[in-house]
């Protein structure tokens, strides 16, 4: 018997419940903000990033040890995503067979969402704050990337739906349902992290600049 995946609810900072009435979780009619439909963020919330550009940050001496692991963090997730997109690849090729392709992909999807879950959780109730005071005028910025966190924590809950309906068909043995699952679990699967690759290069261009212009030790971060 495979296990069903599951992740905790999501636990909403107060300032998500106010961005849920100004901007709904579902792509937005002509809004270029969206997660679906922004190539970059605008630009006059990049002015750190104009001044703290990507390829200064290595070996930036306020790029302390905990944005070191916050990036690896987000690295790893890119990698994770990409390692699920090839196991089902495989799976629909016919290169894993059903019986064995259950056993493999729940518990690494269960990883992959419960490590993502448990770090935006701490992003929203931890570090987000402390950029929101440090730099104001991102305020605008971090509500964006609080709302991406919600829209994300949605897609999770519908790429779980599709997942375990996956998971049943696996287990019934019907092939033709297994194909029709698998076809929505990609589709559910692709929306979620093509949003969350959009999502974490956002954040890293608003976040890293403010730390390489303070340092950990004065954000408190450290």
């Amino acid at each position: 018997m495979i296990p069903l995946i599951r992740v905790s609810n999501r636990k909403p900072t107060d300032l998500t419940h106010q961005l849920l009435s100004k901007r709904r979780l579902t792509a937005q009619m002509n809004d270029p903000l969206d997660i679906d439909s922004r190539q970059d963020l605008p630009q006059e919330w990049l002015f750190l990033l104009r001044e703290y550009p990507r390829d200064a940050w290595l070996g930036h001496g306020n790029l302390g040890p905990l944005t070191n692991f916050w990036l690896n963090r987000h690295d790893g997730f890119r990698n994770f995503g990409n390692t699920l997109i090839s196991m089902l690849r495989q799976f629909r090729e016919g290169q894993i067979p059903p019986e064995r392709f259950g056993g493999m992909f729940a518990p690494q999807l269960q990883h992959f969402l419960t490590e993502l879950h448990n770090h935006h959780m701490i992003e929203d109730h931890h570090y987000f704050p402390v950029f929101m005071e440090a730099e104001k005028r991102l305020l605008p910025g971090f509500e964006l990337l609080e709302n991406d966190h919600e829209v994300i924590h949605h897609r999770i809950e519908t790429v779980i739906g599709s997942a375990n309906e996956l998971i049943g068909q696996l287990q019934e043995g019907d092939r033709d349902a297994i194909r029709r699952a698998s076809d929505n679990y990609a589709a559910t699967s692709d929306m979620l992290l093509m949003g969350l690759k959009r999502h974490l290069a956002d954040e890293e261009d608003l976040i890293v600049p403010i730390i390489l212009s303070r340092g950990e030790s004065e954000l408190g971060l450290s």
